[in-house]
């Protein structure tokens, strides 16, 4: 039996109202319309097949006027990368994450 050994990457990112497109600080017109943001991760080396990818959420910037409501998951997952789902909804004003990952695969 030949094993394989496992690759893990991980690093944070952080996006907000710097970003180019970033539109979860503005509630819409409708509340029940659900906003979100992607941000593009490419691994610094590739997996031989796409990974298991974990997300943890190390901070945020909400106004305080509203309930903070985000949801964060991997998307599109490749041997060379994923994206990153931020979400909100209702009338929360999303500033800003932090968000943390993990890669784990061959």
């Amino acid at each position: 039996m030949e094993l394989t050994p496992w690759n893990i990457l991980s690093a944070s990112v952080s996006a907000g109202l710097a970003n180019k497109d970033w539109s979860l600080d503005t509630p819409p017109d409708d509340p029940e319309t659900p906003r979100s943001y992607q941000i593009d991760v490419a691994f610094a080396a590739s997996f031989a097949a796409p990974p298991v990818v974990h997300l943890g959420l190390c901070g945020f910037d909400s106004d305080q006027r509203d309930s903070t409501r985000i949801s964060i998951r991997p998307t599109d997952i490749t041997c060379g990368g994923f994206r990153i789902e931020v979400s909100t909804w209702s009338v929360t004003r999303l500033y800003g994450v932090e968000i943390s990952w993990l890669a784990i695969g061959s």
